[in-house]
């Protein structure tokens, strides 16, 4: 395909490490989709696909998935995968700068260590996405691990710069973005905020509402889950007067998410949150649901009262904007994306990480059913006119269009 003078229509490359389920992958899903529609001919390549834990889409031939560098491991014992992550994409890179012709653009995900890669196809302009600088997400409590990780931190932000483009997700990681890679912003170097989007027509208006919190998250320890389940033991175990009866009786809480067995955090952090739920007296009211597909996901959130989105600081999250696309307003922290994404007091409540600030915001909802119903109407409202994959597919367009004609003017 030719690309027209005017940039309408561009050889896309898309780079992304592990095209599992996750909100990145939902976000590189949701582009190829978008890009796709707008006549541009995509093509994602990852080192890892399993089409039995993955996205429709990625299997549906809208756009063609490559797989290259399956073969390499993800860690070492246990140890070094930054490392493994970083020849894995750099494998993926080699792939596609040898074995094809140039692109028009090449959209980087998450690993900025194959930009200097991607720069050598000389008629191609990189577009990097960053949803979080990976130095703030990294452990750096020992000397080893602060001598392991100093030269990884330094070429994330040499490889970054060399971007053409660079989007994040919320004004919250641009802010982070400017804090961290001190040298970029000492530069100038300014990340455009591109905000996830979600399918709102997925969703149907819900039949049906039960005395059910939804939380909906990949199993690792950053997400925090443990909070969702000392909320939810407070607010079942209290002696609140609304509670009496057989009301007390139909609250339930569903953990749902992203699980992958070959991780060992995944394994062991689902065993935790299962003996928390034990030991806080609710293992009888907590069901565990791993991998759910997305219309298993969908008709969760067609019957629950709302969500509980637990991570603190989290870079966006598109949780917040399924679970408002689908009617149903959500309690998160008040922090980090879910601040710009969530209307407090109107879509759902910003709080405290605390689970009695948790459990007060989801005793309004028990107290008064209906009040889910009136906010999820505002939220979806809310997600159409800001988060809609329309609205995030204009944008992704506009960028990647306007970055195509500089090549051009040079």
């Amino acid at each position: 395909m030719e690309t027209s003078r005017d940039g309408s229509k561009l050889n896309i490359a898309i780079i992304h490490p592990d095209l599992g389920i996750g909100g990145a992958e939902r976000l590189i899903v949701d582009a190829s989709v978008e890009l796709s529609s707008n006549g541009h001919n995509v093509h994602v390549f990852t080192s890892h696909h399993d089409k039995t834990r993955c996205f429709e889409e990625t299997v549906s031939g809208i756009f063609p998935v490559t797989v290259y560098g399956a073969f390499l491991p993800r860690h070492i014992f246990y140890r070094f995968h930054a490392v493994c992550a970083y020849l894995q994409c750099i494998f993926v890179a080699l792939c596609v700068l040898f074995l094809y012709p140039s692109f028009d653009i090449i959209l980087v995900d998450q690993v900025s260590i194959v930009i200097p890669l991607m720069k050598l196809k000389k008629l191609s302009k990189v577009v990097f996405y960053c949803h979080f600088p990976d130095l703030l997400l990294a452990q750096h409590t020992t000397i080893l691990r602060k001598i392991y990780r100093k030269p990884i931190d330094f070429l994330e932000e040499m490889t970054t710069g060399m971007a053409d483009l660079i989007l994040v997700n919320s004004k919250f990681t641009a802010s982070t973005f400017a804090k961290t890679f001190k040298q970029l912003s000492s530069r100038g170097v300014r990340p455009a905020v591109l905000y996830p989007a979600v399918n709102v027509d997925q969703f149907d208006e819900p039949s049906a509402t039960k005395l059910t919190f939804l939380s909906i998250n990949r199993f690792e320890r950053k997400k925090h889950i443990e909070l969702a389940i000392s909320a939810f033991a407070m607010l079942y175990n209290s002696q609140q007067e609304f509670l009496l009866g057989d009301k007390r009786e139909e609250l339930s809480l569903v953990i749902a998410g992203g699980f992958d067995k070959r991780l060992r955090e995944n394994v062991e952090y689902l065993e935790e949150l299962k003996n928390l739920a034990e030991s806080e007296g609710v293992s009888d009211r907590v069901q565990f649901i791993t991998s759910c597909s997305t219309p298993e996901r969908n008709f969760l959130l067609s019957q629950c009262l709302c969500v509980l989105y637990t991570p603190k600081d989290e870079h966006f999250g598109i949780v917040p904007i399924e679970a408002m696309a689908a009617h149903k307003p959500v309690v998160a922290c008040n922090s980090g994306g879910p601040v710009e994404s969530i209307k407090d007091g109107v879509t759902g409540y910003l709080c405290e990480p605390t689970p009695e600030d948790f459990s007060a915001a989801m005793s309004n909802f028990v107290r008064d059913p209906q009040l889910s119903t009136a906010m999820g109407m505002e939220a979806r409202k809310h997600v159409v006119e800001l988060f809609s994959t329309k609205t995030f597919g204009h944008h992704l367009n506009a960028y990647v269009v306007d970055t195509a004609l500089h090549r051009k003017e040079e």
